[in-house]
């Protein structure tokens, strides 16, 4: 599995998945979650409302997918972050889940590449450093537990310079 830095626009990207860092309400809100919902147009709407019709409100970490719409992904893979409340909370185990999931809800689609915006570093408050540490050992656990994967790239898109930096750092220490 190829992990791949851009930075850019995620409802830009060429991936069979992109992943949105949606809200549990998956009723579209603002920074990621409002850029897929705008994007890719009202089909990604009702798809998370019968969504929610099913199951109700998508718990933190945890992942479902949807039409991409008119974006140019096949699909839109949901995953609630957690909100930054210290540290003390167990968010580091959520958003590693939330990686995790995601790339398994791909896998059992038999996707073969995902792209990744920086989840939880936004309104959720998540510190931008510690946030890309645990998505780059979510990633790489995912990859060395999973060998056979359908997964053979993984895309981590940056929309801010920041977020660009912390991740090229990591990735190339």
């Amino acid at each position: 599995m190829k992990i791949q830095l851009l930075k850019g626009d995620i409802t830009k990207v060429e991936a069979e998945a992109i992943v949105n860092a949606a809200n549990s309400s998956l009723m579209g809100g603002g920074g990621v979650d409002g850029a897929i919902h705008r994007a890719g147009g009202p089909a990604i709407l009702e798809a998370c409302r019968e969504i929610r019709a099913r199951q109700g409100k998508c718990p933190t970490g945890e992942a479902v997918i949807t039409t991409a719409g008119v974006l140019p992904a096949k699909y839109v893979i949901h995953t609630v972050g957690p909100v930054w409340q210290g540290g003390g909370s167990d968010e580091a185990a959520y958003l590693h889940r939330c990686y995790q999931n995601s790339m398994a809800l791909a896998e059992a689609y038999e996707l073969t590449s995902i792209a990744f915006p920086n989840i939880s570093t936004g309104v959720y408050g998540y510190p931008k450093s510690k946030a890309a540490e645990v998505a780059l050992q979510a990633i790489k656990a995912y990859r060395d537990d999973y060998p056979e994967s359908t997964l053979q790239e993984v895309l981590l898109v940056c929309f801010d310079e920041e977020n660009h930096t912390l991740y090229d750092r990591l990735l190339n220490a």
